[in-house]
């Protein structure tokens, strides 16, 4: 019998060199080959935001993974923190908010 397991969802803000350098697009291939759901953003301050949303094995890896992110960029903090889950399947960038 297979065992249910619940989803996780995490709130991050990644500050550092995150900005012009890949990573939004190296955190939506990275959440698509885990199979998350979610959204990442780039923000006024020059930080990125994002919303993990799955199961939590996928979504700790993906944690793991963004504190180095691309070759070009350079994560100076990865702040994570309990969230409300994903609204929609899949995994998207959104434009920062006003």
């Amino acid at each position: 019998m297979e065992e249910l397991v619940e989803p996780k969802a995490v709130a991050v803000i990644v500050t550092g060199r995150v900005q012009g350098v890949g990573y939004r697009a190296w955190v939506v291939r990275s959440a698509a080959r885990l199979g998350l759901n979610g959204w990442v953003r780039n923000e006024h301050d020059g930080s990125v935001s994002a919303l993990l949303d799955g199961p939590p094995e996928q979504v700790d890896a993906l944690l793991e993974a963004m504190k180095s992110g691309p070759v070009a960029a350079r994560v100076d903090r990865l702040t994570a923190l309990p969230a409300a889950g994903a609204p929609v399947p899949g995994f998207t960038v959104r434009h920062p908010e006003n």
